[in-house]
């Protein structure tokens, strides 16, 4: 009986049910996702196959992940895109080149991965101009590791394009992609179902015991319950039947195909194995391959009748475990000659990649020739943007290079790529692989340093710290230039560690940076903010202010490079050149080095730094009292790493909650992130979470709460690019519970940073605490030389609680007129800027001077979420849809269906409308340096 049939579908209309549902609400112009999740052999594929058959109107295109495909790059991508390639033109030019790069279209600089997802999404969107587009993806386990982001982004960004898209996932699978997308679990069938399916294939009667315990021991799997009892005798049927105790039910189910294969003549065998060695099912390059091996045309007709394969297009498996069959069917040495049979019908000039993956697995030991072509294909790949694919093709190589020297160096460089693809775990064991081998001390301090790096992105910061200055240490009479790059690196791991779990590391890595042989020509931004950084942490601040100021200028002054952006963007962000901003208290630099930061990394789509970099702006927004503009950053980095299916780095979304006084949400945040950091080492986000507690609780009034977390933070460890924060909530904290000996030592700090730095901030600050210290004419004056100073500048959050305190100390002094000046500027400012919990505090003092104010109403402004004002700023500014959807990671047609949104929520009907119709403050959503 063939595949076709054979009642595959028997017992499944609850999921055709979900499947017609799907693909209506797609010709309705929706989008639909759904992952389709079961064991080998449930009916995913057949499940598949008849939702292709029911989509009658789309534009249909399918791929099935292969697993030895999977170390070809973009290699899926390249298939499903194929259909729609006529629409390329269509996408912003960016978008274009990225694609036709990562395909192999075109040459051009290896484009970033996210770059390429966000063509896909466009491509998709722009294919569905005349009809409604359904794209289905089988084995999706399977699909090299590009195909898979991309696919894994457009899942997660299709909103208002007639888009279905519907994956099947083999499980138990470690997939996660595709976490908390719709999901469809495919079970096995009841018992009724699978009695009826199993009648089908067995060729006589059968004891009803013995069906029942078929029935029973395959869960209802339909593939295993039409695969197991063939090949087998009536008297095996008659006798008993049990599946192997020691196999799981793929390995149940390979094995029944195994017997089906070695049933078959020896040429059909051999080819049917050739066909599984190429994962390409390529038809003329598996009969040129079988040529070669003198496999006639005719050895076909057997597999084929049995139901194995056919041959049209293209070789296609009756199910991916007969290809998996087929190959261990075949012994080493024969697998050898397979693939080489293929590497020998593979053209070198079109397929080169392909080639070099059949010679390697054609090599029965090391060989320098096959060894060098995978690191060309390495290369290759690195240039179309497969990393993951080039950290592979570099393994193979590593693997197959006789010279020790030679193998040393290609692990090296494979762990290297493998850490730049995010397979940590793979690059330590590479690590540990070349370490066995031959080193020089220069290999051996790479090794080292890349340790630190690995440890860093595992978020083991103080593991990150020591390593990283072990590294620079066996660098400097090796590479002086990169041994200083290394101390940085350490010096910002250290800090990061805030030494939770290793006290000294950070003064530790400070020495260890000043002992560092000086740069050998005029020193660089790294050289400069390396020695600015290591003098503040060892010398103190007096002393660091002149070396500071110039790292400062000097890198403000950079541009942001072609190539190498990862390391630019790490400079300028918070681990190094941002530190020194704060520290100097210079909040304009602060926000043109954190705008910058956002752009750059938004114009190249890298967006793993574009997360920490939405995080570090939305601070300085915060702090500018642009609190609609910070949510907007922080809705556009939850947007990304959902868009990722990776975590959020949300210390910008704590903030933001404490800064509005959102107080059960914001204290479930403060509680999350104290927990994480604490269980990863980050001392430094355990302060930051502390201070933001005492954030929250100065807003509501819970003013002992709030010293006790202030001090804790305040007192702890010595913050670089921190303390400024923390001061201000400690100073009024402690007033407001009389500690006077707590804001004595926090003036005390604050006068040691303005005998040397004299900015409108930290001058204003100290004002503020002087007055909370002093009575009388004095505590006056420095209330308002506080507000003045802190007019002039952008800190409209800072010169609110200026305002607040002031009319504080005024009603307590019954002067409630001048009272009510200050506490009204201070609940107009806090209001505006959605600060509702000191905005409330206002609100009481106002109403104890005997003013009556009312709660503040929001108008249907407010309705508008933040990517929606986002959109709408982005429009105002005037970013045409294609502008907008390339800014945001999503496509020209789902900005438009926002816009649609909003013109309603504003009543508003068109573009020019807009400036009027929203918010005044809310210019922060775009970005300007």
């Amino acid at each position: 009986m063939t595949a076709e049939r054979l009642p595959r579908l028997r017992g499944r209309s609850d999921e055709h049910a979900v499947l017609d549902r799907l693909l209506r609400d797609v010709r309705g112009g929706q989008s639909a996702v759904l992952v389709i999740r079961g064991e080998a052999g449930v009916g995913k594929t057949a499940l598949l196959r008849h939702a292709v058959g029911q989509a009658s109107g789309f534009r249909v295109a399918q791929i099935a992940g292969v697993e030895s495909e999977m170390e070809l790059p973009y290699a899926g991508l390249h298939q499903l895109c194929a259909p729609l390639l006529d629409r390329l033109d269509e996408l912003p030019e960016p978008q274009q080149v990225a694609l036709r790069v990562a395909l192999g279209l075109a040459p051009g600089d290896p484009p970033d991965r996210f770059l390429v997802a966000l063509a896909t999404l466009g491509l998709m969107s722009a294919a569905t101009e005349e009809r409604p587009l359904f794209c289905v993806v089988d084995d999706f386990q399977w699909l090299d590791d590009a195909t898979a982001q991309a696919v894994g982004f457009v899942a997660r960004r299709l909103l208002a394009e007639p888009v279905a898209l519907v994956l099947a996932v083999r499980e138990p699978s470690d997939e996660h992609r595709l976490t908390g997308l719709p999901e469809l679990a495919l079970r096995g069938l009841d018992a009724a179902d699978a009695r009826a399916l199993l009648e089908t294939v067995i060729p006589g009667p059968i004891d009803e015991g013995i069906r029942d315990r078929i029935v029973a021991e395959t869960h209802g799997n339909p593939l295993a319950l039409l695969e197991l009892p063939r090949g087998m005798s009536a008297a095996e049927l008659a006798g008993g039947y049990a599946v192997p105790a020691s196999l799981g039910l793929s390995g149940s189910i390979e094995d029944g195909f195994k017997r089906r294969l070695d049933a078959l003549p020896a040429d059909t065998l051999r080819l049917v194995q050739l066909a599984a060695a190429d994962p390409v099912g390529e038809p003329l390059l598996v009969w040129r391959a079988a040529e070669r091996l003198q496999i006639p045309p005719e050895a076909a007709t057997p597999a084929i009748e049995a139901d194995l394969l056919e041959i049209r297009t293209q070789v296609r498996f009756r199910h991916p475990l007969v290809r998996s069959a087929a190959y261990r069917s075949a012994s080493p040495s024969e697998r050898h000659a397979l693939h080489a049979a293929l590497a020998d019908a593979t053209d070198a000039e079109t397929h080169p990649d392909r080639r070099a993956w059949h010679r390697a697995q054609a090599a029965a030991g090391p060989d320098e020739d096959v060894a060098a072509e995978l690191v060309r294909s390495a290369a290759r790949a690195q240039a179309r943007g497969g990393i993951a694919a080039s950290a592979a093709f570099l393994e193979n190589a590593a693997t197959l290079t006789p010279e020790p020297a030679e193998r040393v160096r290609r692990l090296l460089a494979a762990a290297h790529a493998k850490r730049d693809a995010g397979a940590l775990e793979a690059a330590v064991q590479l690590l540990t692989a070349a370490e066995a081998g031959p080193m020089s001390t220069l290999q051996a301090a790479e090794a080292e340093h890349l340790r630190g790096d690995v440890a860093f992105d595992q978020r083991r910061v103080g593991d990150a710290a020591r390593l990283l200055v072990g590294a620079a240490r066996r660098l400097e009479p090796l590479d002086p230039e990169l041994a200083r790059t290394t101390h940085l690196e350490a010096l910002g791991a250290a800090i990061w560690a805030a030494d939770l779990d290793t006290p000294g590391a950070v003064l530790e890595a400070a020495q260890a940076a000043r002992a560092a042989p000086p740069a050998t020509d005029a020193p660089g931004p790294v050289d400069l903010v390396l020695d600015a950084l290591a003098v503040r942490l060892t010398d103190g601040y007096p002393a660091a202010v002149p070396p500071l100021q110039q790292a400062l200028e000097t890198v403000l002054a950079l541009e942001a490079p072609a190539g190498d952006l990862g390391r630019w963007l790490w400079l300028t962000g918070a681990r190094a050149t941002g530190l020194i901003a704060l520290e100097l208290w210079d909040a304009d630099a602060w926000h043109v080095l954190a705008s910058r930061q956002v752009q750059v990394a938004r114009d190249a789509g890298a967006l793993v730094q574009l997360q920490f970099a939405l995080n570090f702006f939305a601070r300085s927004r915060l702090a500018s009292g642009e609190l609609t503009g910070a949510a907007i950053l922080v809705e556009e980095e939850r947007a990304i790493a959902q868009a990722m299916g990776t975590g959020a780095v949300g210390y910008a979304e704590m903030m933001l909650a404490a800064g509005r006084g959102q107080e059960s949400l914001a204290s479930q945040l403060i509680e999350r992130m104290l927990q994480a950091a604490s269980a990863r080492g980050l001392g430094r986000m355990v302060d930051v979470a502390t201070y933001m507690k005492a954030v929250l609780c100065n807003g509501v009034g819970r003013y002992d709460v709030a010293r006790d977390a202030a001090r804790a933070a305040f007192e702890h460890r010595d913050h670089v690019g921190f303390g400024q924060f923390i001061v201000g909530e400690l100073a009024e904290a402690a007033s407001r519970t009389g500690d006077r000996a707590l804001l004595e030592a926090a003036l005390e700090w604050l006068a040691e940073r303005t005998r040397v730095t004299r900015t409108d901030w930290v001058l204003g600050i100290e004002a503020r605490v002087r007055a909370l210290l002093d009575e009388g004419n004095a505590a006056e004056r420095g209330y308002r030389e506080s507000i003045a100073r802190l007019e002039g500048t952008r800190l409209r959050m800072e010169l609110a609680r200026g305002h607040l305190l002031y009319g504080e100390w005024l009603r307590r002094g019954a002067r409630r007129m001048d009272a009510r000046e200050q506490l009204r500027a201070a609940h107009d400012i806090f209001g505006a800027i959605g600060a509702a919990g000191f905005a409330e505090r206002a609100r009481h003092e106002l109403l104890a001077t005997g003013e009556t104010v009312r709660k503040r109403t929001d108008d249907t402004r407010d309705d508008l979420t933040p990517q929606e004002e986002h959109i709408a700023r982005l429009a105002v500014a005037g970013r045409t849809n294609p502008e907008i959807g390339a800014e945001l990671f999503i496509s020209p047609r789902t900005v438009e269906w926002h816009l649609k949104k909003v013109f309603t929520k504003l009543g508003v009907t068109s573009r020019k409308a807009l400036p009027d119709a929203l918010p005044a403050n809310g210019g922060a959503a775009v970005v300007t340096a």
